[in-house]
């Protein structure tokens, strides 16, 4: 459905990215992560046809969006992170001003309707936009890609500002869109990537550095095994005793203090539980244990450590040696 290769594109001599490649096909619901700066806003300005290139191509169900962008577009529902909606309209207003922008041909009233329905937002539709809250606003944008119904839809930070509430009723509308359709999801919300998309894209420094299956972070997640004990003793004691244990990849001592016990975040290897040795070892050096806690790691954890060791997951790294 979707296809780049090989994109590069400079502002300047600022090189924001650098033979960009990757593929989506029908039906994928795929997130598109990076950090501040890393290049995601280019890329999809790119692929909606809304900026040129200075190299590769972009082909939407075959289509080359700079060569043929009127036909290009037509697959294309774009959201961008600020709706481009008018606040001196009412939603059926607006929503009937896209339908006559894009020359939609499907049948209008019944169109505009079915989308309101869709994503919820019938008992507004007479209502100026201005008057509207910012979830409302968020759902007349996705109303907005939705006309004209195209297979490809591209939302960018399609929560941000949202309340909790907000943003739940927004990945469900997402989630079910991807029924349906194609979605790309630009998002530095690393749950919303969790709970929607079945594939990652990472981009870092312009460069793609990872495209994984999502259920691949969610195995890391699960596998990993950290634990924040309590220990009464000196910290250097108590430091290298954990170090000492065998499966534990990472200790380190956290900054508070309950009397005579520290707290310690520990990180075992995947799929080892070293419970057991840490409270003999911990016994055998006089320091009691006052808590052991399990604490999960988040994909944020995942995310960051992905950018940092150039698109690897933690347990792909080989393991260290152990000195003997």
């Amino acid at each position: 459905m979707i296809k780049i290769e090989h994109l590069t594109k400079s502002y300047g001599t600022h090189r924001a990215i650098s033979d960009v490649s990757f593929e989506i096909k029908e039906g994928e619901i795929v997130g598109f992560l990076g950090p501040n700066g890393a290049g995601k806003s280019t890329t999809m300005n790119i692929l909606t046809g809304c900026l040129s290139s200075d190299a590769g191509d972009v082909l939407v169900n075959g289509l080359d969006i700079l060569k043929n962008p009127i036909e290009a577009k037509k697959l294309i529902g774009y959201l961008p992170e600020q709706p481009p909606v008018y606040p001196e309209m009412t939603v059926s207003e607006y929503l009937g001003f896209v339908y006559d922008l894009k020359h939609c041909t499907l049948p209008k009233r019944e169109h505009i309707d079915e989308i309101c329905d869709v994503v919820r937002i019938a008992d507004v539709k007479n209502r100026l936009i201005g008057n509207l809250s910012k979830g409302y606003r968020q759902r007349v944008g996705i109303a907005e890609a939705l006309v004209g119904n195209p297979p490809v839809l591209i939302f960018d930070e399609p929560t941000v500002g949202l309340d909790p509430k907000q943003i739940i009723e927004v990945r469900n509308l997402l989630r079910t869109l991807g029924k349906n359709h194609t979605v790309i999801l630009s998002t530095h919300i690393l749950p919303e990537v969790q709970a929607i998309c079945g594939r990652l894209i990472v981009i870092d420094n312009g460069r793609i550095i990872a495209d994984r299956p999502t259920d691949e972070l969610t195995r890391v997640i699960r596998d990993s095994r950290r634990y924040r004990i309590r220990v009464a003793g000196p910290v250097n004691e108590v430091l290298a005793a954990l170090r000492g244990v065998g499966g534990i990849r990472r200790v380190e001592a956290e900054t508070d203090r309950d009397g005579e016990a520290s707290t310690f975040l520990l990180e075992s290897a995947a799929g080892t539980d070293v419970r057991r040795a840490v409270f003999f070892a911990l016994s055998e050096k006089g320091l009691p244990i006052y808590g052991l806690e399990p604490v999960g790691r988040d994909l944020e954890d995942v995310f960051l450590q992905l950018i940092e060791n150039g698109g690897e997951l933690p347990a792909e790294k080989p393991a260290a040696r152990r000195r003997k």
